[in-house]
């Protein structure tokens, strides 16, 4: 949907340049090509129609100010429909209750509830500071239970014990009784999905609910089912009091239509979106950004933030002082700068959160190949042996071989590797009468991006 809304609409830009009002006619084009592209999206044509009728009294009322075009403002009242839609602002978890309060996860089976019950936990542990505990009251799906104590680990919070052999509303009830005589702040419960809706599913989590009492009752959904997702939202608004909606998987195609969806079938709003595979891959959810990144406009505080999160700001102070001491740059340095690229989930994933035109250029630069270069440098630098990454003038020909052999690459890969290398050396010395820390805020920590094609 991103890049079909925003195509459409960087054409109508272009064509209505030339215009110098906003007419009943260039509206009209406008909406045929918005209604387009949500159509194609799989948004609910309920949703695309109270949409297009909102725009398009809006945008008949708007007035063409400073340097914007016709085209420009008719975007940005699309901009502005399209947040509105989704919900206005941040709408985070309420737990304004005694402890532990209690989140239900609801949603059918696949959506990605049990992963994103621990992305949950990780975000409530390091953004709220919260005592978590978690529990699976999926007595069905082999494995699940496992699943959940697995992730639970990973996201750092603690896991109920329960079987196949339970019943949910045993496991749940116990859970709350182990929660509340342990301190803890917060109740996670994963609930049984089916691959489709049925009474049987509706009538546990009703009961669920019931034995409970959440103060927050989350519908997971995954953000490319489009229409399906239409009809379980539906479902669940039916048999649950919900107070939100996760988004899981956005970072797919679709990343629109079931937001825009959802939001307005179920009439709550929507709270979290995931968008990695990762266990620190939850976001709370923002409606006027993600707007942004559906009509093309990037997520540049979204970038920002990743940023901020991967890069290690006393490993980058350590590396300034050492540079500023006449130490120099070596190749376990020019390593840490290729780790902290990786922990911000690689190029491609800062690639998603750019411009659309900005985006479409990078991605002529081949950014598989600069992804696959990446791992070949680290590859390299591993088979070095620590004094050889301290002293890199040690390297000779039968190092270069030994080195080439021991990382599954030919000599000329080495030779390129340490080229690179001396160029970064080189502006390091550069950099050396005391720039370099300006040099890393601006580049979020990282002297350059290694692999990446000049």
């Amino acid at each position: 949907m991103a890049s079909t809304l925003s195509d459409r609409l960087s054409r109508l830009v272009k064509t209505m340049r030339g215009q110098a009002r906003i007419t009943e006619s260039n509206v009209q084009d406008m909406l045929r090509e918005v209604r387009m592209a949500l159509l194609e999206a799989d948004v609910a044509l309920p949703v695309v129609r109270d949409f297009m009728a909102r725009v398009k009294e809006k945008a008949l009322g708007t007035e063409v100010v400073g340097s914007l075009n016709p085209g420009q403002a008719l975007v940005g009242v699309v901009h502005k429909e399209l947040a509105a839609t989704m919900g206005e602002g941040l709408s985070d978890l309420n737990l304004a209750t005694q402890p532990p309060a209690v989140v239900l996860m609801a949603g059918l089976q696949g959506a990605g509830k049990t992963t994103t019950t621990a992305k949950l936990a990780k975000h409530l542990i390091e953004k709220r500071k919260k005592k978590v505990l978690t529990v699976s009251a999926d007595v069905y799906r082999p494995a699940a239970i496992e699943q959940l104590k697995t992730v639970t680990r990973q996201a750092g919070a603690e896991w109920f014990a329960s079987t196949p052999d339970q019943k949910p509303e045993d496991i749940a009830r116990a859970a709350l009784d182990h929660a509340k005589r342990h301190y803890f702040d917060v109740l996670l419960v994963d609930t049984a999905g089916r691959l489709a809706i049925d009474e049987a599913l509706m009538a546990e989590i009703r009961a669920l609910h019931a034995a409970l009492n959440p103060v927050e009752t989350l519908f997971v959904v995954d953000a490319m089912q489009g229409q399906d997702a239409i009809n379980t939202a539906k479902a669940f608004r039916e048999a649950l009091p919900l107070t939100g909606v996760v988004l899981t998987k956005l970072d797919g195609d679709s990343r629109g239509g079931a937001a825009l969806s959802v939001r307005q079938i179920t009439g709550v709003p929507i709270k979290f979106a995931g968008v990695s595979e990762k266990i620190d891959g939850l976001e709370a959810f923002d409606a006027e950004r993600h707007a942004g990144r559906v009509l093309g406009m990037g997520d540049i505080l979204a970038l920002v933030e990743e940023v901020q999160k991967g890069v290690d700001i006393k490993a980058a102070q350590q590396l300034a002082d050492k540079v500023k001491s006449g130490s120099g740059f070596d190749l376990d340095d020019f390593k840490s700068q290729i780790t902290q690229m990786k922990k911000m989930g690689g190029l491609s994933s800062l690639l998603d959160k750019l411009p659309s035109q900005l985006a479409a250029q990078a991605q002529g630069a081949d950014m598989d190949r600069a992804e696959r270069d990446v791992r070949r440098m680290e590859g390299i630098i591993n088979s070095m042996t620590p004094l050889e990454r301290r002293k890199p003038e040690l390297i000779k020909a039968s190092r270069k071989r030994r080195i080439a052999a021991g990382a599954g690459v030919h000599v000329q890969e080495v030779n390129r590797l340490l080229n690179q290398f001396e160029q970064m050396q080189g502006m390091m010395k550069k950099m050396k009468g005391g720039g370099l820390m300006k040099m890393m805020k601006r580049m979020g920590g990282m002297p350059g991006l290694p692999g990446m094609p000049r």
